[in-house]
């Protein structure tokens, strides 16, 4: 992926990244280089509140010139005390005095540990994002940018879990858990929340903050304190490479195809065509595709594979803080003509909403399960030219029909509670939810003779 361009992301969970220490600098360098940074980061996010967000990727050059030329044309009145210290912004006198006394107090009074310089600064770029009160808007240091974009890949360093953060407790959450991975191995479970990494605390903290926690070197250990059902306890797992694995199928009785999609990356729609493939060869006549603790992934990607099994029309539009809109269409060319069942819960988010709202407002498909996550917002990741980069929300999605599911999911057509004691039972495990998805596509198999 081109690190210069616009990184369209409808996904809140993030691939585990690590942070970086640089030496001291001076002190007088530093409140200079507090203030360029504050300059270049309200001209990011200038660019992002300005610059309409399109389809493809957007160059930084382009957004670049489209920045140039909205300041340009400004005619914003300001503070009397603000002070215009380049063509690309405004910062006022009171700012950098204030910044200067809180970091000389930081220096001369803080006890806990030694801050360096960087950790003052980037600590000034997150708390901007920050106070936005959006958890999906986040700041991302050159390291943090460039395991993301390994991640997107379906390559990382780490234990092989989605993290998400759970709404109630506002803990981070462990979603899906890879097969043989090293989570798998340590005996986590989905819905694990995690309650310290390594001994720290990770409330308070960002998505990106506490994965980087978990992300670390191969062969290494870290501890995850989790708790499930209501109790703690300490979880040791031995980092390793992860290539994550977002398809996986096999033939069911009756002539029942399965497919599981567990994120929507650059490798998944590939995956999803073979596998379609290989299960039609297999004589498949009905299908269930199980989109439960998927946590979303690209825009690009999810249109990709919703055009492989929906009839021609819209499959999602966006609409931006100006009304703006853009639609993403199918050509009908390629729409599944078997009888079909979509498997949800509340770890199915953003892209995976996508796909099974468009399949139900098509009635395309019977969905089974339990309510989606309800997270109907996207995300642009814009670089810079430091190599940092900043994940803004930038629209929100709808429906074919218009809905707009965000913080309202989307209710299954066939409730399923999931059975959690029959699912870890050791003897003799049973997916009730998957039962019940089978059930519902025997009927409609029948129907379909």
């Amino acid at each position: 992926m081109d690190q210069n361009n616009q990184y369209q992301d409808m996904d809140s969970y993030q691939s585990v990244r690590q942070g970086q220490t640089k030496k001291k600098k001076d002190r007088g360098t530093f409140i200079g280089g507090i203030v360029v940074g504050m300059i270049g980061t309200l001209v990011i996010a200038c660019v992002i509140i300005l610059v309409y967000w399109q389809a493809g990727n957007v160059s930084a050059k382009k957004a670049d010139e489209d920045a140039e030329e909205t300041t340009a044309t400004s005619t914003k009145k300001t503070n009397k005390k603000t002070t215009k210290v380049s063509s690309d912004g405004f910062v006022t006198d009171d700012m950098v005095t204030k910044i200067d006394g809180l970091v000389e107090a930081i220096r001369e009074k803080f006890f806990l540990d030694e801050v360096t310089d960087e950790q003052l600064e980037n600590g000034i770029y997150r708390g901007l994002m920050n106070s936005l009160g959006d958890p999906y808007t986040e700041y991302y240091t050159a390291e943090e940018y460039n395991d993301l974009m390994q991640g997107a890949e379906g390559i990382y360093y780490g234990i092989g879990a989605y993290v998400s953060i759970d709404e109630e407790t506002q803990l981070p959450k462990l979603g899906t858990i890879f097969k043989q991975s090293p989570a798998e191995k340590a005996g986590l479970k989905t819905d694990d929340l995690i309650y310290k990494v390594d001994g720290e605390l990770t409330h308070g903290k960002t998505l990106t903050e506490v994965v980087s926690c978990i992300k670390g070197e191969e062969n290494t250990n870290v501890v995850l304190t989790i708790i499930r059902n209501g109790e703690q306890k300490d979880v040791t797992a031995t980092r390793g490479k992860v290539e994550t694995p977002t398809v996986e199928y096999k033939m069911l009785d009756d002539k029942m195809g399965y497919l599981q999609l567990t994120e929507f990356d650059d490798v998944s729609t590939k995956q999803f065509l073979d596998g379609m493939d290989d299960l039609y060869a297999q004589g498949m006549q009905g299908m269930i595709l199980d989109l439960r603790a998927n946590p979303g992934g690209n825009l690009a990607t999810v249109v990709q594979i919703a055009q492989n099994l929906l009839p021609k029309g819209t499959i999602v539009y966006t609409e931006d803080k100006e009304g703006n809109k853009q639609y993403y269409k199918s050509k009908g060319n390629k729409e599944i003509q078997i009888p079909l069942v979509v498997l949800i819960d509340g770890n199915s988010a953003s892209a995976s909403e996508i796909l099974a709202g468009a399949i139900q407002d098509y009635k395309k498909g019977t969905l089974v399960g339990t309510k989606s996550y309800g997270k109907g917002i996207v995300q642009t990741i814009f670089p810079a030219r430091d190599g940092s980069a900043i994940k803004i929300t930038t629209s929100g999605y709808f429906t074919p029909n218009g809905r707009n599911i965000h913080k309202v999911g989307i209710e299954p057509d066939v409730v399923c509670e999931f059975d959690s004691e029959k699912y870890y039972d050791e003897e003799n495990p049973i997916d009730n939810q998957l039962e019940k998805a089978k059930e519902v596509l025997a009927d409609l198999m029948k129907q379909a003779k």
